[in-house]
Formats: C-alpha cells, sequence, structure tokens
C-alpha cells in the first residue's frame, strides 16, 4: 500500500483551502482584502481552487495602497 503524501508546499495549499472553507461556512458576508500585489492575487487563486467551479462566495474589497502601477485601477474593474 502506498502512502499518500504531500510536500510541505502542498500541505500549506491544502490548509489554506480548508479555512477559506471554513471562513465562507461560518461568517455571513466574509471578505477578501485584495490590493493588486502577490500576496493578494494568492489569496485570490487559493479562493478559486476552494470554491470552483462555483462562484467565490466572498466580497472583494480593492485597497489602495499608494503603490498601485498606473493601470491597476482597470485591471482591478475587470477581475471584480
Amino acid at each position: 500500500m502506498s502512502g499518500y503524501h504531500l510536500d510541505h508546499l502542498q500541505f500549506l495549499e491544502t490548509e489554506a483551502v480548508h479555512v477559506m472553507r471554513e471562513v465562507a461556512a461560518e461568517f455571513e458576508r466574509p471578505a477578501l482584502l485584495f490590493s493588486g500585489g502577490k500576496d493578494s492575487v494568492c489569496l485570490l487563486r487559493l479562493a478559486e481552487k476552494a470554491f470552483r467551479p462555483s462562484d467565490i462566495p466572498m466580497l472583494f474589497l480593492n485597497i489602495e495602497t499608494g503603490h498601485e502601477f498606473p493601470d491597476h485601477s482597470n485591471v482591478a474593474a475587470g477581475v471584480f
């Protein structure tokens, strides 16, 4: 019998997906803050993995940090 093995990164991803699903189930109106940075994009991808093919049951709140590229607002408007 072969054992099921997750490397460390897969384990962290699995835990993050579990947390997102748990938050969506427990709270009435969960939200993710989105600035367009690498951390926000990572959370968006994890949310896609957690809920696809359904819609993501969370609001995305765009946060303007003052460090955006000039076309950030156009890209953020297209994502949401």
